[in-house]
């Protein structure tokens, strides 16, 4: 009987030590899962950022292509009406106004035909290219949600029992939430 009772605390003292094992086992692999959850999303956010920055040079590139073409032609029009006012025959005044049309139209057609004027065409590009910066604006908020998200979840686990005991122990500090404006309210 003795043999018994001894075999019987043993074995509960096993179990005992199985299932705190298993506790402190699945504890920190939680803790783990968490912690490496809030490190992907916070990757996530840092690749729209550099989607931002990647969209700004061609956004850049195209806006001064365009200013120089509106420069350019600005300027020939101008020089053209400068010539049909210092015009001194009929055949002089026709032939500018010609030209002056000519550039006209292709202002006009810029506006309304990117295939048969391509280099014109960066009207529609810099709208395409805002749209693809304000995408990008939402896509970063979306994922700072989700990273905030990831975080709360991960401090919920540092946090509740039995995590508390055990986040200390392994290392596993809160971690902070995006702030966009650090220090405010």
């Amino acid at each position: 009987m003795r043999l018994t009772k001894r075999l019987l605390a043993l074995i509960i003292s096993v179990v005992a030590a199985v299932l705190v094992l298993a506790l402190v086992i699945l504890t920190y692999n939680g803790l783990v899962n968490a912690e490496q959850n809030v490190d992907a999303q916070w990757a996530q956010v840092e690749n729209q950022y550099q989607r931002k920055i990647d969209l700004i040079p061609n956004l850049v590139n195209i806006t001064s292509k365009y200013t120089q073409f509106e420069k350019s032609t600005l300027e020939n029009i101008t020089n053209l009406r400068t010539q049909w006012l210092s015009a001194l025959t009929d055949e002089e005044r026709l032939n500018t106004s010609m030209a002056l049309d000519g550039e006209l139209n292709t202002v006009v057609l810029a506006y309304f035909s990117a295939e048969n004027y391509p280099t014109l065409s960066s009207i529609p590009l810099v709208a395409n290219l805002m749209d693809e910066l304000a995408g990008t604006e939402n896509r970063i908020a979306t994922e700072r949600m989700r990273y905030n998200e990831d975080v709360r979840d991960y401090n919920s686990k540092v946090k509740r029992f039995p995590g508390n005991l055990f986040a200390g122990m392994f290392g596993f500090e809160s971690k902070s939430y995006y702030d966009p404006i650090p220090g405010e309210p």
